[in-house]
């Protein structure tokens, strides 16, 4: 039996569409690996849900509370049917302790998440509502895209969430996406976004950060 099997077989749950991990605000001595399927991460910001990441294979989530033992910071909803090993706080401890990978990989994924929650600020900061679409998307691709056989990159959530992403209207952000798609720079692929160009899309945002800053004329 393969390790992952084995370890699927000791900490394993199978979690349908919708079915909530935890709750913001809930004390928690759980963390979640990610094994497949996607999970929503969310927090209430000013009596609303903001989608927070969209998490995909080998991601973990949950960790935060076993390592400051404070109450949860976000919600966690499955998004698509997904596989999940479920680990205590004394067996995450002890896997970290024994295994000296685990721990850099620990350590690169929170400075990594760090980076992206910087990211999502600058995002949501700025004003023109072109350039934040075009950001979360870009950030998106960055941090949690799936890189595909011809050179593209899909990002696992869709126009809609990504508009709750940036604090959009989803009108506004389907208006944004609509021109992205005619410039051939991105498209819609099911539940998710295919980024045909990542480089265009960052010249793109650049282009719209000068017409702003010299103007039109």
């Amino acid at each position: 039996m393969a390790e992952s099997d084995q370890l699927f077989a000791r900490f394993g749950k199978t979690c349908e569409p919708g079915e909530v991990l935890f709750r913001e605000g809930e004390d928690g001595d759980l963390m979640f690996v990610i094994q497949s399927g996607a999970v929503r991460i969310t927090k209430a910001v000013k009596g609303e849900e903001k989608t927070l990441a969209i998490l995909g294979a080998g991601e973990f989530f949950g960790e935060m509370a076993i390592l400051n033992n404070k109450p949860r910071t976000a919600t966690a909803v499955v998004e698509q049917a997904a596989q999940v090993l479920v680990l205590g706080a004394r067996t995450f401890e002890q896997m970290v302790i024994s295994n000296a990978e685990i721990a850099v990989r620990l350590i690169k994924k929170l400075a990594r998440r760090l980076d992206s929650a910087n990211e999502l600020i600058e995002v949501l900061m700025h004003r023109d509502p072109k350039a934040r679409v075009i950001l979360g998307l870009s950030r998106e691709a960055q941090f949690l895209g799936e890189a595909q056989p011809d050179g593209s990159v899909r990002v696992p959530l869709g126009v809609d969430a990504l508009a709750e992403q940036v604090g959009l209207g989803v009108p506004e952000t389907h208006d944004v996406f609509k021109r992205l798609t005619r410039l051939g720079i991105a498209r819609p692929d099911g539940n998710g976004i295919v980024v045909t160009d990542v480089a265009r899309l960052e010249e793109f945002y650049e282009f719209l950060e000068m017409r702003e800053k010299f103007g039109d004329g």
